[in-house]
This record gives structure tokens, sequence and C-alpha cells, in this order.
């Protein structure tokens, strides 16, 4: 069962928690619910006390027809950690959540121990935009060739072969459709390039090779952004990556994190 933080704004925002250990945010994409993380979930839960929330528009929280906003959402993540009495935790943000973990690195740097960006890009005039045959095949056709076309962004034919569904990334079917467009709008007007170079926690971006919903070239773009940044690319990977290849990815990022701790960072 979930619990309710109230944003500045006094939306509730429902969060998660499981696991215990150093405090890890995670983050998911774009008009998804904390169901984003379930398959992977337990990967973290075993060595961090792991956070989820519900962006505000999705899952149990509330849904306000108001404009949303990449750095409001920022506002909302740590509105949950107020809410748990957490001080500082790391931060991993999929997709949409990596953009808005960016601001929460970027307006919030006390709060941040480290920080994963995965899949996700700098937004505004300098980022790589998705093909416009990307574009044409989640915007036209039936709804369901837009789910399969979703599908393939997401996933290799061969990992769905194998995995066939439900899928925990393709987006919270009970969410309102003006929510649903106030998200789209949200992540098409991030832009955090020019806050990029003021984050001062660790960071590792992560992409896959072959991601074409979010280019792969955002990747290098936004670790040349943030002094220090560590780059890693997982070969033949989509936009899931963090699922599909979870073996590969879920212990770089836990290796990464430990990594700090045992250099004594506090």
């Amino acid at each position: 069962m979930g619990e309710f933080a109230v944003a500045a704004d006094e939306v509730r925002i429902a969060y998660q928690v499981s696991g215990a250990g150093e405090p890890l945010v995670l983050l998911a994409g774009q008009s998804n619910s904390h169901g984003w993380w379930d398959p992977v979930r337990a990967d973290f839960a075993a060595a961090h006390r792991t956070v989820t929330l519900d962006w505000r528009g999705t899952g149990d929280s509330d849904k306000p027809d108001v404009p949303y906003s990449t750095r409001g959402f920022a506002g909302d993540v740590i509105a949950v950690l107020d809410a748990l009495g957490i001080e500082r935790a790391h931060v991993y943000g999929t997709s949409m959540g990596g953009r808005v973990a960016q601001w929460v690195a970027a307006a919030y740097p006390d709060r941040v121990r480290a920080l994963v960006l995965g899949c996700t890009s700098p937004g505004g005039p300098h980022a790589v935009e998705r093909g416009n045959d990307v574009r044409r095949s989640l915007a036209q056709g039936t709804p369901a060739e837009i789910r399969r076309a979703l599908i393939d962004l997401m996933y290799t034919p061969g990992w769905t072969a194998a995995h066939p569904g439900p899928y925990a990334t393709l987006g919270d079917d009970a969410m309102p459709g003006y929510a649903r467009r106030r998200h789209l709008l949200a992540s098409n007007g991030h832009d955090a390039w020019d806050a990029l170079p003021a984050i001062g926690a660790r960071t590792l971006v992560l992409h896959g090779t072959e991601d074409r919903f979010n280019p792969v070239a955002n990747a290098p773009l936004i670790a040349g952004r943030i002094p220090g940044a560590r780059l890693e690319l997982i070969e033949g990977a989509r936009h899931a990556y963090f699922e599909e290849c979870s073996a590969i990815s879920s212990p770089l990022v836990l290796d990464f994190l430990r990594s700090g701790d045992d250099a004594g960072a506090s």
C-alpha cells in the first residue's frame, strides 16, 4: 500500500518504499507510474531503501489539469523525500525520469548523493530528436499498431519473443487523456542544458546503443556537460535497457553507487 506526500501546490503524490540501506530514488518514464520499475526493483531493494513515486497524473497520485514540467516534477520528488525524512538520496532516473533527475541534481544539490541518468536527453535545441519515422509510428495507425511500435522501440524482437508481456513500460492505461497530454508537453519542454555543468553529484550516464526512441547520441552530450560524468553504453539495447539488459545494467548501477560509498562519500 502506498502513502502520500503533499507537493508545494497541495497536490498529493503517491510513493512506495521497499528494501533497506542507503536511499535510492527510482524515477519512471513519461506517462508511467511506479510500475515501470516493478520488473527490476528487487535488484536495487536488496541493497538500498528504494523509493518510487507515481508522477502527478498517474497511478494513485492526484491528476490536476494544470501545466506540468520536468522541473515541477523534481519538486514533487523533493516533497516525497521530505515526507520520508530523507536528507540525501541516490537518484536514478530513466527516460523522462532522467530529465527530472537532472533538475533534482541541479536545483537541489544538497539532496543528491549520486546520480544515474538512463536513456534520457538534455532537452532543448541541443538534444538529438527521434526520427520522423519513429514519430509517425507512434502517431498513426490503430491503437494496436501504435502499441506494437512502442514495444518495438522499447525491446528487441528476440527479447519480446521470449517475454510475451505484459510490459511495464508502455504507459499508465488509467491516465486521463489530459494528463497524458500534460506529460508529453512537460517532457517536450525540458531543457536543462545550461544547468548540467553545475551538477556536482557523481554521475553515471547509461544508454542502449540501439535506442531510437531517445537516440543514443544524447548520452555523450549529457556526459560531456556534467563534470566528471561516466558514460556506459549497453551494446544492442533499445530504450528499456534497464529491463531487457538488467543483468548488465543493474550491477553497473549498484557498483557505481557502492564505489562512492567505499570512497567515503557522505
